[in-house]
């Protein structure tokens, strides 16, 4: 009964210290370049640069990540990267130019990258395997609920009180996912794990094998995505729904809220494919009635649609590439699905941002969601197609031995 137990003091810790990492993250990213343009007089280049450097360092830095799991135990690596990133947040208040806040989020990213990866790892060997999709799903609803509240309490803060209450804000956030962490509790990694990986560095080994098609489609899909968090709230101004743009995310997390007890007993029960496909049609759809939204009610529903749909998606595939992983490589499989996730995000921040130069944004979406059909034939192929020859090949030495 124990072993199936999901609340437990760790899985609240480490949820808790992920919600305010993305906190943190989500505080900061919607905000830095407007203060870069505003507060420091840069271009809106080198503001983009803001986002561009911390994004590039979390994405180099998690590979990494993923060995250093295995050398020095999560716990370790969980604790160094939290200091470090908790660290980088206090140091905002400093610097004057440009080139000092480029400075600062090259080490703040490498704390976010290498902390992210860590807290992954762990929640995947502190969920009971009975129950890792739905212990997945709650524990992503924690990146979901930062993601909601961290741009708009951060855009309220800086119009409200200034830049100097922003820093506060983002470094109390930081020391809190500190705390979080410290609260958590771990065995000790075997000897033999650490004396087998301490002799095995490779470039190869930077990369979990087993994970990597998951991750092509969960970065595939990704891109769409940033084309939502990059461009939805000019689109609700072109439709003339303005006034409800802060809600998209809101009715977003409410739908997850709602539904994430739901679809993770079901990706236990019943497998990923019994998920997968259903949510990529919905993902497809809520994007095609966002494109064709004319009014407050569609761009909502849409904004439903798309959590229920992409919000499934997302702790589905990296359920997936835990699981495909042996226990000791969750950590590197982590890490693989996140590289490969952002590294989607992006690509598709900027090559999102060539189209939308040349359509409007409706059109942009429209495109988006026969875009999305796409990963129902690409998750076919990488996944479903895969795992059933995987099946098909057990059964038949299976067979072979018993006829020995």
């Amino acid at each position: 009964m124990n072993q199936s137990k999901l609340w437990t003091k760790n899985f609240i810790s480490i949820s808790l210290s992920n919600f305010f990492v993305f906190f943190a993250f989500y505080i900061l990213l919607v905000t830095l370049p407007t203060y870069a343009l505003d507060g420091l007089h840069t271009s809106a280049s080198q503001a983009g640069l803001m986002t561009s450097v911390f994004l590039f360092s979390a994405i180099i830095s998690r590979p990494l990540a993923g060995q250093w799991l295995e050398r020095a135990g999560n716990k370790k690596v969980l604790l160094t990267a939290v200091i470090l990133f908790a660290g980088a947040s206090l140091f905002y208040f400093f610097p004057k130019t440009i080139a000092g806040f480029l400075i600062i989020r090259l080490l703040h990213g490498i704390g976010f990258g290498i902390a992210t990866t860590a807290i992954g790892g762990i929640v995947a060997d502190i969920i009971p395997a009975s129950r890792r999709g739905e212990g997945m799903g709650y524990f992503v609803l924690s990146t979901n609920m930062a993601m909601v509240l961290g741009p708009f309490i951060g855009l309220m803060i800086m119009q409200q009180w200034g830049p100097q209450m922003l820093f506060s804000l983002a470094g109390m956030v930081a020391l809190g996912s500190l705390a979080a962490a410290l609260c958590v509790k771990l065995k000790k990694p075997k000897p033999s794990n650490q004396i087998e990986v301490l002799s095995s560095f490779s470039f190869r080994g930077l990369f979990e094998a087993s994970a990597v098609p998951i991750s092509i489609v969960g970065g595939f899909l990704s891109i769409v995505y940033s084309a939502i968090l990059s461009f939805v709230s000019i689109y609700a101004n072109e439709i003339h729904v303005a006034s409800v743009a802060s809600f998209f995310f809101v009715v977003y997390a409410i739908v997850l809220l709602i539904s994430r007890p739901f679809t993770g007993k079901w990706l236990d029960a019943y497998g990923p494919n019994v998920i997968t496909y259903p949510c990529l049609l919905l993902f497809a759809v809520g994007m095609f009635i966002l494109s064709k939204s004319s009014n407050a009610f569609t761009f909502l529903l849409s904004a439903g649609i798309i959590g229920l749909g992409w919000g499934t998606l997302f702790p589905t595939f990296q359920t997936i590439a835990i699981q495909d992983a042996e226990p000791r490589k969750r950590g590197l499989a982590t890490a693989t699905f996140l590289s490969i996730y952002d590294t989607g995000m992006a690509l598709g921040s900027f090559l999102v941002g060539l189209i939308a130069a040349k359509m409007d944004y409706s059109s942009l979406y429209f495109l988006c969601s026969f875009y999305v059909l796409i990963g129902v034939v690409l998750y076919y192929f990488f996944h479903t197609r895969k795992k059933k020859a995987s099946v098909k090949l057990k059964s038949e030495q299976q067979s072979r031995v018993q006829e020995i």
